[in-house]
């Protein structure tokens, strides 16, 4: 089956936004957990700005590589491979039984996350702090899943 030529030409670029995205996550998020972070360490949000922009920037960056995945990858993706497409969790239901997640579950624990490090951002710094760390943990499904789906991508429109 031929690809539409508009929906191959947002599938490459997704693609080539995707995989800059996981690459700046995973800058920021060495840079970000070099130390050890915690509740007390992010005490020092106020008076270093260095700390400030790195947390901005993860939680913006880990935000958006969730967000360019789920929400506009995946549904193209599924449309180029005549999947149905729905709702966020029938999409991503969808795309756990094709292989290209490992989880659905997963996957709707690292949304709910990235809501609480954006809504809980610098309110409750052991929240924030626990938030942080979980999201750190999650770097690796991110860009894992970013690869996966690219490389699905590159498959169908080769």
């Amino acid at each position: 089956m031929k690809l539409d030529p508009a929906l191959h030409l947002r599938l490459k670029f997704l693609c080539r936004v995707v995989q800059r995205e996981a690459h700046y996550l995973q800058e920021t998020d060495t840079r970000l957990f070099a130390e050890d972070l915690t509740a007390e360490s992010l005490k020092r949000i106020a008076s270093d700005p260095i700390l400030a922009e790195r947390l901005d920037a993860f939680v913006s960056r880990f935000g958006r590589l969730q967000d360019t995945l789920a929400d506009k990858l995946l549904p193209a993706l599924l449309d180029a491979m005549a999947e149905h497409k729905g709702a966020a969790i029938e999409n991503l239901d969808r795309a756990e039984k094709l292989g290209w997640l490992d989880s659905a579950d997963v996957w709707f624990e690292i949304r709910k996350l990235r809501n609480q490090m954006v809504h809980e951002y610098i309110e409750d710094l052991v929240i924030l702090a626990n938030a942080l760390t979980a999201g750190h943990d999650y770097v690796p499904t991110l860009v894992e899943t970013a690869a996966r789906l690219t490389e699905r991508v590159q498959q169908r429109i080769s």
